[in-house]
Parts: structure tokens; sequence; C-alpha cells
């Protein structure tokens, strides 16, 4: 393990030091917890498109149920 210098807000480092007391843990061992929990939610997720909620976007305005009609409706300048 590495030791690393950081330079943080006095509340927020004391509010740290409070919550590891209060678990019966060093502040050191929330500070990695937190840079750890960091890396997975921000820096290493790689997101599927099928881990996307589906999203309404309206009704529909034109029914493209054929390739054709697809392709239509894509080189279709007029559309409101």
């Amino acid at each position: 393990m590495r030791a690393i210098t950081i330079n943080v807000s006095e509340p927020v480092y004391r509010e740290f030091q409070r919550y590891a007391t209060a678990l019966d843990r060093t502040t050191s061992e929330l500070i990695r917890e937190a840079m750890e929990d960091y890396l997975d939610q921000k820096l290493s997720r790689r997101t599927s498109m099928k881990d996307l909620e589906p999203v309404s976007l309206g009704r529909v305005l034109r029914d493209t149920t054929t390739r054709g009609d697809l392709l239509a409706e894509m080189r279709d300048d007029d559309r409101n």
C-alpha cells in the first residue's frame, strides 16, 4: 500500500473522523474505502446499453415497421 498526502477542508476531515470513531474504524480506512468506491462507480464503470433504463420520448408520429418506411422517415426533411 502506498502512503499519500491529500488536502481536505477541516469540516470534511472532522466529519470523516467523527464517522470513523462511531464505526470503530480509522479515518484512513474510510478515506481508502471512499476512494475505492469512487473508482468503482465513476472511473472503472463500463455501462452497457443493456443496463440503461428505457425512456419514453412521447407518442409515435409515424409507424416505421418496415425497413423502407424507416429509410423514408430518415430521409424526410418535412418532419414537424
